[in-house]
């Protein structure tokens, strides 16, 4: 039984699943799916609400974890020297896409498409973690630098949909982001104090720092990010972490592992909430977004990160340049949060439409990442 878990788990079944019910739900029947959806269950709670801005804030914390642990002496991304190249990547991840996306509008779109170039500058962190640990296994170095470059790419993103497709019926209030700084102290004194139960970790940093980006109008669901580096953890990266007694495990390890197989497994929901997407037509819009998240993506970050390596800021160790193309295209995989800018950038509904089929189509950037590593010859690496 453990091991068809662990195979459930290692390839993602769960997120596939919730991916394929809502595409099949979405598409037979879009009322009934809808209504599922958003309708308020709980006071105003939703089942998209509940997944997208609760739940994934623990698949982010996990995120983070993985980031800590790379960061750390005998680590992938240790010294700090090595997470500089995954940040000026994120550069390339971000500017690629736009230059892939307004080039082509300038020859084969009409001026009002130009409005679309944010959609495919973020990264769906969800999909691509999951991808790229199918593709390198999940000890191979490639995971912290994408997982990096990710969240880097969806901050930028954020940073994007804030600046240049605002609501102004819920404009940003960065004023509130001064919890986050109180959350990141309250995790900071209960290190200083020596708490060992991850718990009061979770409710006060994280509440206080969910809270802060809630107000402010930025996606709650990073909340955790700031807070879990300062979970007690031990000084070196260990590499063989689980095999140890739990009673040894530091808080930072039994939060991962308490959480990872929830995580794993709730990522139907994930799937289930974000991608029910109804077939629209096929446009213009479709063929530049696709082309901007596949090509500009693989592209911008392969050569950014090259720079980056020139300019005396390495790769991870045993990450070559074979390694940062495959990680490059896995990044092409834009799906949830160019789905929601997609949704910001157009108020013409074909054009939407349009938009968002091209950014539920970037999933193919995955088997393209996949098929890659096998002509490139890349081996996996478990833990």
């Amino acid at each position: 039984m453990r091991e068809r878990i662990d195979l459930l788990r290692e390839f993602s079944v769960p997120l596939i699943a919730g991916v394929v019910t809502a595409l099949l739900w979405a598409n037979l029947a879009p009322e009934s799916y809808h209504h599922f959806d958003h309708a308020p269950f709980l006071g105003n709670l939703s089942f998209h609400f509940a997944t997208n801005d609760l739940f994934m804030v623990f698949f982010f914390g996990i995120a983070a974890v993985e980031i800590t642990q790379s960061c750390l002496p005998g680590g992938d991304l240790n010294p700090p020297k090595k997470a500089v190249n995954p940040l000026l990547a994120t550069l390339g991840g971000v500017l690629g896409p736009v230059a892939v996306y307004l080039t082509l509008t300038a020859a084969i779109g009409t001026p009002g498409l130009a409005r679309g170039w944010g959609i495919p500058t973020a990264t769906d962190i969800a999909l691509a973690w999951l991808a790229a640990r199918l593709i390198f296994g999940a000890g191979h170095p490639a995971i912290s630098f994408l997982l990096l470059l990710a969240i880097a790419d969806d901050a930028v993103g954020l940073i994007i949909i804030a600046l240049f497709y605002p609501d102004p019926s819920v404009p940003v209030a960065p004023a509130w982001l001064f919890l986050v700084a109180c959350g990141m102290v309250a995790a900071w004194w209960l290190r200083n104090g020596r708490v060992r139960s991850y718990w009061p970790y979770l409710i006060f940093g994280g509440g206080l720092s969910w809270s802060g980006l809630f107000l402010a109008h930025l996606h709650p669901a990073l909340a955790l990010v700031p807070i879990v580096p300062f979970l007690p953890h031990p000084p070196r990266e260990e590499k063989h972490l689980f095999e140890e007694d739990p009673a040894d495990r530091s808080p930072l390890a039994r939060f991962e592992h308490e959480w990872k197989i929830i995580v794993d497994f709730g990522l139907f929901m994930f799937g289930l909430a974000n991608a029910g997407v109804e077939f629209a037509g096929i446009g213009t819009a479709t063929w530049l977004v696709l082309a901007a998240l596949v090509v500009g993506k693989t592209g911008g970050i392969f050569l950014c990160g090259v720079a980056a390596e020139r300019l005396g800021f390495p790769l991870p160790a045993g990450m070559g340049r074979r390694e940062l193309l495959v990680a490059g295209a896995v990044a092409g995989i834009g799906f949830t949060v160019a789905l929601f800018v997609a949704g910001e950038a157009f108020a013409d509904p074909l054009l939407q439409g349009a938009a968002k089929m091209g950014a539920m189509a970037s999933i193919v950037a995955a088997p393209g990442a996949y098929l890659s590593s096998k002509f490139l010859r890349l081996k996996r690496r478990g833990r």
